[in-house]
């Protein structure tokens, strides 16, 4: 199955709080950090479940900080 990844820079409070929510929604998405510090996080998410975890992030959103950010190379 096909995958996209997401860069995000989020509140890095919140990490644990995000990467919960999304655990919770088995198999919906993975969330890995890359930097805790600066809150720089990765998400990939199978083709299918692009549109829930886009609705889910947007509703995250409202509350706490997420940041799309450029792909990386």
């Amino acid at each position: 199955m096909q995958c996209q990844k997401k860069y995000l820079r989020v509140d890095r409070r919140q990490i644990g709080f995000i990467k919960f929510i999304l655990e919770a929604y088995d198999g919906i998405a993975n969330l890995t950090t890359i930097d805790a510090g600066l809150g720089i996080v990765s998400i990939n998410i199978p083709e299918d479940c692009i549109d829930i975890v886009n609705n889910l992030l947007e509703i995250l959103g409202r509350d706490i900080l997420i940041e799309p950010l450029e792909e990386r190379g």
